[in-house]
């Protein structure tokens, strides 16, 4: 008689092992990949840290629909925006931003050293190391010696070849057809 195969005999732990995930790309939905990602993890009753690097203000929809979750749900989440209220190029680069940016890298790593969560969506990560407001060597080793069982995602335009090989698991969500190429500009409720 065949002895049958569960997924405990052929790995017992891989549904407490967490991953490093990145969503990369020119096309839209990095971010909204993430926060849905949170969204089925607070659903667990997982504890959710969201750092939103290079975003600042309060026009964000999905900020406002965060801040309405039922209490027995937003006890587990966390939100942190490290980023001024503008969008950040390699030309319009201030020492604010920098500021911004680095306080929100540093609480980061203490999330992470200290395993206080169970999934850490660090959004536009990739943008901030791609414009050189996180050191890229430093992200690597902290994502190698994450704590096993936690999950981690950066999004974000530019992925490092260096983030992509340590990733468990990349998307690049690239641009088939977009209505921005034919004038249309970001609209509340769909691109923020």
């Amino acid at each position: 008689m065949k002895k049958e195969l569960t997924n405990n005999l052929i790995n017992p732990n891989w549904a407490k092992h967490g991953y490093i995930q990145v969503y990369t790309g020119n096309g839209k939905g990095k971010t909204t990949a993430s926060l849905g990602l949170a969204m089925r993890a607070l659903g667990r009753n997982w504890k959710v840290l969201i750092i939103m690097f290079t975003k600042g203000g309060n026009d964000y929809g999905e900020l406002n629909s965060f801040r309405n979750l039922a209490q027995q749900i937003s006890d587990n989440l966390t939100i942190v925006q490290a980023g001024l209220d503008r969008i950040v190029y390699s030309d319009n680069k201030t020492e604010a931003d920098t500021t911004e940016i680095k306080k929100g890298w540093e609480l980061a790593k203490k999330a992470i050293k200290n395993d206080e969560y169970n999934l850490i969506i660090l959004d536009e990560a990739n943008i901030a190391i791609d414009l050189g407001f996180i050191d890229l060597a430093e992200v690597v080793e902290v994502l190698k010696n994450k704590p096993q069982e936690m999950e981690i995602v950066l999004t974000g335009r530019n992925a490092k070849p260096e983030i992509v090989d340590i990733a468990h698991l990349v998307s690049e969500i690239n641009p088939v057809k977009h209505y921005w190429d034919t004038g249309v500009v970001a609209r509340k409720g769909i691109e923020y």
